[in-house]
C-alpha cells in the first residue's frame, strides 16, 4: 500500500475511474483509486447506457454533450472506446402541457448548441415505425443522441487507468480523512493503511453517502432500484425501426440491443434503498405501457431482466463541490455524483471534480451552484428539479 499520494479518488465507478484518469493526466504523478470491492462491480456495470443531450436544464445539456464528444474521441485518445452508438433519441409529447414545455426545452438546448429538433405527429410516426401511429402530439429529436455498453465502459476506464499509471487499490475501503488542525484535508484513512495527500475526491454512486458519512460530509444523495430488461430479437425492432425513445411521465425508455429492445423503468414509489430483487408487479406495469406504445413487444418473451442499484439526488441534478462541513468548504477535498446519470453525465462530471480539485472552477459547467451548498439541512434544493429525468423518490435517504 503506497503512503502518498498528490491525490485519492475514492470510488471505482464510471465518475471515480475516469476522474482519476484526468487527474493523472492532468501531470499528478501520484494518483491512488480506491474501490471496495473491484472495478465496475456496482451500477457502472449494471446500467441502460444512456447518453442524452436532450436535458431538462443547461447543466444536463453541458454535461451530456462534454461526455457525448468525449465518448466519441476516446478512440483516437485511448486506444479504445466505450462503444458510443450515435442512434437518435425522441422525447414523445402526450399533451398540451407536454407541447408547450417541450418547445420550450428544445429552444434552450438549441440555444447551447445541440442539434434537436421538432417532429410533427406524421414525423414522429414515419421516424419510428414499431411505435404505435397517432398517439403523439409530435415530439423533440436529437440524432446525435445514443447508446453506449456499460461493460465496455468499464473495460475502457480500466485500461485508461493502467496505461496511465493511477494506481488502482481494489478491495480497499475508504474508512476516512485525514485533517491538519485548521480542517484542511491531509490524507485519508484505508483498510489497507493511512495515504497522505493534499487532494480527495469523494465518489461513490449509489453509496455516496456512507461515503460521506465516513469524510464527516453530509451528501444528500440516495440509493434506489431501477430495472432494466431486453426483449427476444424480432424484425420490427430491428435498430433502423427503433430509435431510442423516453416517455418521461411514464419513466419508461428504450433503445436496441441484440436484435430486441432493451427497456429501463423506476418506480416513483420504490423506497430508497439496495436493489435487492426484480419488482415483478411493476415489471408487469410497465410491459402494459410498452405494449401500448410499441405493440409487438405484447408477444415476445424476455431474454434478460436485472435490478440494479442506482444512484439519485433530490433535484435529479448533479453534485459537483467541495465537501462541506457545518457550512464550511473542506479545503483539499471534492464530492461529485452524477445523480443517476453515470452513462450520460459521467465523463464530465468526472472532469468537473477533477478541475475543481486542481483550480476550484471548471470550464466544462459553471459549478457554482450545483455543489453542497444548495442542499438545506433537511436535504432540500434550492434548485429546481431537472423535468427530463426518471421519477426517484424526492427525498435522499441519507445517514445523518
Amino acid at each position: 500500500m503506497v503512503s502518498t499520494a498528490d491525490a485519492v479518488v475514492v470510488g471505482g465507478g464510471t465518475v471515480g475511474a475516469w476522474c482519476a484518469y484526468f487527474l493523472r493526466a492532468d501531470g499528478l504523478a501520484r494518483v491512488v483509486l480506491l474501490e471496495k470491492d473491484t472495478l465496475g462491480q456496482g451500477a457502472s456495470s449494471r446500467a441502460a447506457g444512456i447518453v442524452r443531450t436532450q436535458g431538462g436544464t443547461p447543466w444536463a445539456v453541458r454535461l451530456g454533450e462534454w461526455s457525448r464528444q468525449f465518448y466519441l474521441r476516446q478512440a483516437d485518445e485511448l486506444g479504445i472506446d466505450s462503444g458510443f452508438t450515435p442512434h437518435g433519441y425522441v422525447l414523445p409529447c402526450f399533451t398540451d402541457a407536454d407541447l408547450a414545455a417541450a418547445r420550450e426545452r428544445m429552444a434552450m438546448q438549441q440555444g447551447l448548441g445541440i442539434d434537436v429538433r421538432w417532429l410533427s405527429p406524421e414525423e414522429t410516426d414515419e421516424l419510428n415505425p414499431a411505435l404505435a401511429p397517432g398517439l403523439t402530439l409530435g415530439a423533440t429529436y436529437c440524432p446525435d443522441d445514443g447508446y453506449l455498453h456499460p461493460p465496455r465502459n468499464v473495460i475502457a476506464y480500466s485500461v485508461a487507468l493502467a496505461t496511465t499509471g493511477v494506481q488502482v487499490r481494489e478491495r480497499t475501503r475508504f474508512t476516512g480523512l485525514i485533517t491538519a488542525d485548521d480542517g484542511a484535508v491531509t490524507g485519508v484513512t484505508t483498510s489497507a493503511g493511512p495515504i497522505s495527500a493534499p487532494l480527495v475526491v469523494l465518489t461513490g454512486g449509489p453509496e455516496l453517502a456512507e461515503v460521506g458519512r465516513l469524510a464527516g460530509v453530509r451528501v444528500p444523495a440516495g440509493a434506489v432500484l431501477h430495472q432494466v430488461a431486453v426483449t427476444e430479437p424480432h424484425p420490427d425492432l430491428a435498430p433502423a425501426r427503433l430509435p431510442m425513445l423516453f416517455d418521461v411521465a411514464a419513466g419508461l425508455y428504450w433503445r436496441p440491443e441484440e436484435g430486441g429492445m432493451l427497456f429501463g423503468m423506476s418506480n416513483p414509489d420504490e423506497p430508497p434503498g439496495e436493489a435487492r430483487r426484480v419488482d415483478e408487479p411493476y415489471l408487469a406495469r410497465m410491459r402494459e405501457r410498452l405494449a401500448e406504445l410499441v405493440p409487438v413487444t405484447a408477444g415476445l418473451g424476455l431474454r434478460r431482466t436485472w435490478a440494479a442499484t442506482i444512484d439519485y439526488t433530490p433535484d435529479h441534478l448533479p453534485i459537483i463541490g467541495p465537501a462541506m462541513i457545518n457550512g464550511q468548504d473542506r479545503k483539499g477535498a471534492v464530492v461529485a455524483s452524477a445523480g443517476g446519470h453515470g452513462m450520460m453525465w459521467g465523463p464530465a462530471v468526472a472532469r468537473a471534480a477533477a478541475d475543481v480539485a486542481l483550480t476550484g472552477s471548471s470550464p466544462v459547467v459553471d459549478v457554482s451552484q450545483i455543489g453542497l451548498g444548495r442542499f438545506d439541512e433537511a436535504g432540500r434544493s434550492a434548485l429546481a428539479t431537472d423535468p427530463i429525468a426518471l421519477p426517484f423518490p424526492q427525498d435522499a435517504a441519507t445517514p445523518a
